[in-house]
């Protein structure tokens, strides 16, 4: 068995008012999940809980974002959460306001046995 990166979805999410990095990381998340139904798991035989993700986000403080509160956000498959610095924060023009935006990619693997490894088993 190898695990093979299957699909990659990107989104970006923001927090407008309350600097909170990590609602902005969830709603990119939710971005990159909400647009889509993925049915390669089910498809290729596997259960959908069998997908590993790997949710990378970029946000300006990295420190700051809740990783379990983003990884609870997938519906199924077991999330691991990497908070790199990036994304942007923009603040307004009396530096009384910023505005986060967090970029994320959600990665879906899964540990599939490959043709040459089916053919051995036969």
């Amino acid at each position: 068995m190898a695990r093979k990166r299957l699909v990659m979805e990107m989104g970006m999410g923001t927090d407008l008012h309350g600097q909170d990095y990590t609602k902005a990381a969830i709603r990119g998340l939710k971005d990159a999940l909400w647009h889509n139904s993925l049915s390669v798991a089910t498809e290729l035989g596997y259960e959908r809980n069998d997908m590993q993700v790997d949710i990378e986000v970029g946000v300006a403080e990295p420190n700051k974002v809740d990783k379990q509160a983003v990884a609870a956000v997938l519906p199924y498959g077991v999330g691991n959460v990497i908070v790199r610095k990036g994304g942007l924060d923009v603040p307004n023009d009396d530096n009384t306001n910023t505005i986060v935006i967090a970029n994320v990619a959600a990665v879906v693997y899964l540990e599939i046995q490959q043709a040459k490894e089916q053919g051995a088993a036969q």
